[in-house]
């Protein structure tokens, strides 16, 4: 378990809270976060931000209970703290479902698992020897829980956390099933000394609008990646007042020259009633790229993968493209040649753009090639995990600290639309491809491991619902 100590801070006393921000309250944030958290990527020189804590307190911010009643309309994507309204004969026919809460500890049964809808003896008889040390601590009036289900109601993770106090003495048992039979056990304890997680709050108006002032708050990338977050969440059309009324709660590591700036949880919450009205919470993975995903596991990483441009404009998309005409021979003497269109197939997503606007990394990876490239003109190529490739064309120029080598990290400018090579005007020809082969990010029928909650990431999602997360109310 690897753990970063949070330090006082100095460099931010100039920002002041009218930029709309509330850094973390707490003598120290108290997060053991998971051990790929903390596989880090090398980073360009940038200077460190260090948050001032508040010595009267320990831990995250007292929490908010999360509720629907003021939920944007509309929005697939607002997240739900349970699955009780659906009919227990439906849940079979889902992928991947969360169930969160706080079981009140007066309430508290001999059968705790069997109560959240996990209906194994061998699991029951595991539960109870790995927690009588547990509940021995309890404290606070409830147990907040996450538990997770997959296809077939599968148990895929239990995260049960000693009560809904976030402080050195918060504990958090995490339970799953082993590849090889069995359960896992893993524990997490929050300690005095933390890793380097801070919270922040920003108006959603200022998210949504006006990237300056969150500039003057958060690294340039995670301004980029955090709106896009905010606008699959919440829709774009709602009402100014409702928009206005609205704020972001972030948990965000600031990164060093060793590890990249990274936004673990977004939280959209009402400034009226202190409700969760749509959440995201990071997983990390090492194998392919890290994902967002909502508090009931849906992901919202597609948009991501489809998405280099802050301003875009799809002109064209797979198919088949004009690639010129030739004469055919006549058939008969005297018969003027036919004229035969000629047609290629366009293998990518075009995104019109004026000349100079910039391009980004949709995801984590490294530059395996930056330079001309006959058709594409100017083209970089950026290698992620799991054998992905994404290729970004006709640029017009390049990030100049950028090499072949190089770390980039999402939302990392790396060149600038142009129209060099094969190009009819400006664009940015964008593909993504997994082992050599050309595949439509746009394509329904298109389901990759990037866009899917894996069994082996369930139990790294629920522990985050209960490390990061607003807390739910006692059931």
């Amino acid at each position: 378990m690897n753990l970063f100590l949070l330090s006082p801070l100095h460099a931010l006393k100039a920002y002041g809270t009218s930029l709309g921000v509330m850094l973390i309250v707490g003598g120290y944030l108290s997060i053991l976060i998971s051990p790929t958290a903390a596989n880090a990527q090398t980073t360009p020189n940038r200077s460190k931000v260090i948050v001032k804590n508040n010595p009267k307190q320990t831990g995250i911010k007292a929490p908010r209970p999360p509720s629907q009643s003021l939920a944007p309309k509309n929005s697939s994507l607002v997240d739900t703290s349970k699955e009780t309204s659906l009919a227990p004969d439906l849940y079979s026919s889902l992928d991947f479902r969360v169930q969160r809460g706080c079981i009140k500890t007066d309430s508290l049964d001999g059968n705790l698992p069997a109560r959240l809808g996990i209906n194994d003896p061998v699991f029951f008889e595991f539960f109870q020897n790995q927690t009588r040390n547990f509940f021995s601590g309890l404290r606070g009036n409830c147990i907040p829980y996450a538990v997770a289900f997959g296809k077939r109601n599968r148990f895929d993770s239990l995260s049960i956390m000693n009560g809904p106090i976030r402080d050195a003495r918060t504990q958090i048992l995490t339970f799953t099933p082993s590849a090889f039979g069995g359960f896992l056990t893993q524990e997490d304890r929050l300690q005095s000394q933390s890793p380097n997680l801070v919270e922040v709050e920003l108006s959603l108006s200022d998210v949504l609008y006006d990237a300056k002032k969150v500039g003057d708050i958060l690294p340039v990338e995670l301004v980029w990646e955090l709106n896009s977050i905010v606008k699959q969440l919440y829709p774009e059309d709602s009402p100014t007042a409702a928009i206005n009324a609205n704020q972001i709660r972030l948990i965000v590591d600031f990164g060093d020259r060793d590890r990249w700036a990274q936004i673990w949880a977004v939280e959209i919450i009402s400034t009226l009633s202190q409700e969760v009205l749509a959440s995201a919470f990071w997983i990390d993975r090492n194998d392919i790229p890290g994902g967002f995903f909502t508090a009931s596991g849906e992901s919202i990483e597609r948009s991501f993968w489809t998405n280099p441009l802050s301003y875009r404009r799809i002109s064209r998309g797979v198919g088949s493209v004009r690639a010129g005409r030739t004469k055919a021979p006549a058939r008969q003497a005297g018969q003027a040649p036919a004229i035969v269109q000629r047609w290629r197939t366009h293998m990518g997503i075009d995104y019109a753009a004026p000349t100079g606007t910039p391009v980004f990394s949709v995801a984590n990876g490294k530059i395996a090639y930056l330079g001309y490239n006959g058709a594409f003109g100017n083209l970089i190529i950026v290698e992620h995990p799991g054998n992905y490739r994404t290729y970004y064309a006709h640029l017009s120029n390049y990030n100049v600290e950028l090499s072949v080598g190089s770390d980039v990290r999402r939302g990392l400018e790396i060149g600038y639309v142009g129209s060099t090579g094969r190009s009819s005007g400006p664009h940015l020809h964008y593909e993504l491809r997994r082992d050599g082969t050309y595949i439509d990010p746009y394509s329904s029928s298109m389901q990759l491991d990037l866009w899917s909650m894996r069994d082996s990431d369930s139990g790294q999602f629920t522990r985050q619902l209960l490390l990061l997360g607003s807390l739910p109310n006692n059931e």
